[in-house]
């Protein structure tokens, strides 16, 4: 029977989560060895299950809880200039088209004055079109437990960076013409935009988190920051292509 107990079993959960992602299996949440209730148990889950699958500490995704807590996790495998991107596809994957930031300056944890959207801004020094890839162990993803689907890195299963985008893509309100084609078939066709309408909202937030590691957004990170576009199923194995505007765009295949 799955536990709930303020301390869960870390290891153990880290293990299974691991276990799952390689067998590209998945159970409920009831069928968990144990089940998270802190955020703070569940990034400690996130931590070793990245350990086990030999997660460098470089690129990430920020997020928002149900709650509104600022949450982030690892992207891995992280896959940038590769002549041929391949990455393996799952049953029930999902792939968001993205906006990732390179950061050229640390923004360490503070525990006084709170980072302005100037100041985030200030320490970016590129924009990329980016593709994630999400899916989870868990069959029903976070809809039963944020903190469970947290621990297994918010559902990515993957991220692959395209080219340079102008600094421009990041001001609040920015659309882009977005095109997602999958094995053929133009599966968006609309003007993409960041859910909250500023790409750079759960970047910020994750940086005035106190609780954050310190590790986390130091210079030379990467960042994606939300999807433009959703979250879409990818039905099968092929060909990815995106267009974002008119000169910016990416292929890779789903194996």
């Amino acid at each position: 029977m799955t536990s709930m107990l303020a301390t869960p079993d870390i290891n153990g959960l880290a293990q299974q989560l691991y276990s799952l992602r390689h067998d590209g299996s998945q159970v409920p949440t009831g069928k968990l060895v144990s089940v998270p209730v802190a955020l703070e148990d569940a990034i400690d889950v996130q931590s070793q299950l990245s350990k086990l699958e030999g997660a460098d500490l470089h690129a990430w995704k920020v997020a928002k809880s149900p709650g509104g807590d600022p949450v982030a996790a690892l992207l891995h495998p992280y896959l940038n200039n590769v002549p041929h991107p391949v990455l393996s596809w799952r049953r029930g994957m999902k792939i968001e088209v993205e906006i990732a930031v390179e950061l050229c300056q640390d923004l360490p944890v503070r525990n006084a004055k709170a980072y302005e959207r100037a100041e985030i801004e200030t320490a970016i020094s590129n924009a990329y079109l980016g593709a994630e890839l999400v899916w989870s162990g868990i069959s029903e993803g976070g809809a039963i437990s944020f903190p469970a689907f947290l621990a297994d890195r918010l559902g990515n299963m993957g991220y692959v960076r395209g080219p340079a985008l102008p600094l421009v893509v990041l001001q609040v309100g920015s659309t882009i013409p977005l095109k997602l084609i999958l094995n053929g078939q133009v599966t968006f066709d609309a003007a993409g935009q960041h859910p909250t309408k500023d790409p750079l909202t759960w970047l910020r937030d994750y940086a005035n988190n106190r609780s954050r590691p310190a590790a986390a957004l130091r210079a030379g990170s990467i960042i994606t920051t939300g999807s433009l576009c959703g979250a879409i199923e990818v039905p099968g194995p092929g060909d990815v292509s995106v267009q974002l505007g008119n000169d910016a765009a990416m292929h890779f295949a789903l194996a």
